[in-house]
């Protein structure tokens, strides 16, 4: 926790960690906007900033609850300027939440050290790919035109990054993405799109939980909802009006800060 008392019982963080965090839950909400993984930014900020007797469940409650209304307020954007297909996004919301569920109920059986490293190796290829391919995902050229072809692989697609959301969750957005353009051709802008709404879902399903337990600091949730909401907005508009060029530079991006995270952990779970 940074230095300094706590300002209220409601609100137990240091003025100067509240400021931090503020902050973050800005950046955080930019990135979630424009590719997702804004929690690599966010969750790091709770953990440093809120009192260690502060228990872990009320941490992820609370960034899930501000990261909900950044994804909230960046799919309004993103819907308000880009037409979204109900035959992809139907199938894909309804995998994502069934995944999610399924993935939150085995986190507890599968041990965190066995999926990083795997989880690792996977962005590390997912992001030479992206790299070596420089014109993937630029233009928007959908693969399948059968609606039931689009709608099972949309379904697939959201069942499985759905279910790495509920068991371990790191980069959730980023994974939507890339097998968005890379399974069914989308550009990246318009994957973006899809993504927002699956993650959406996946944080509805997981912020219903917590809520129920009463698992969230409520007060300062809110509070950097208002800055992921800001951060969100303004980073949906630059990527609609940037396009697919500027969101695959921000994906890789944000996949080599989750390279690090997950080199980090691995290196830090095998030292230990």
């Amino acid at each position: 926790m940074l230095d300094g008392p706590v300002i209220a019982e409601w609100l137990p963080v240091s003025v100067a960690a509240l400021v931090l965090l503020l902050v973050a839950a800005g950046v955080a909400g930019w990135v979630d906007a424009v590719v997702g993984g804004g929690g690599l930014i966010q969750l790091p900020a709770l953990v440093i900033g809120v009192p260690k007797d502060v228990a872990t469940p009320f941490i992820l409650g609370t960034n899930k609850l501000s990261s909900f209304f950044g994804t909230l307020s960046a799919s309004w954007v993103y819907l308000r300027r880009i037409r979204v297909q109900l035959v992809l996004l139907a199938p894909l919301v309804a995998g994502a939440y069934a995944g999610s569920t399924v993935g939150a109920a085995l986190s507890r059986f599968v041990p965190r050290e066995v999926l990083t490293p795997i989880v690792l190796v996977a962005v590390v290829a997912v992001a030479l790919y992206t790299l070596f391919k420089p014109k993937m995902g630029l233009e928007h050229a959908p693969r399948h035109d059968s609606r039931a072809a689009v709608a099972w692989r949309a379904g697939a697609i959201g069942l499985l990054v759905g279910f790495y959301d509920g068991i371990l969750g790191p980069g959730t957005g980023s994974f939507f993405v890339i097998l968005i353009v890379g399974v069914l051709g989308y550009g990246f802008l318009q994957a973006s799109v899809n993504a927002k709404i699956a993650n959406l879902t996946t944080n509805l399903a997981a912020l219903a939980v917590y809520g129920v337990h009463g698992e969230i600091i409520l007060a300062l949730g809110l509070a950097m909802a208002v800055m992921n909401i800001t951060g969100g907005f303004i980073g949906a508009h630059m990527a609609t009006r940037r396009g697919s060029g500027f969101v695959r530079i921000v994906f890789l991006v944000t996949l080599s800060i989750l390279i690090v995270k997950l080199a980090w952990d691995t290196v830090a779970q095998f030292a230990g």
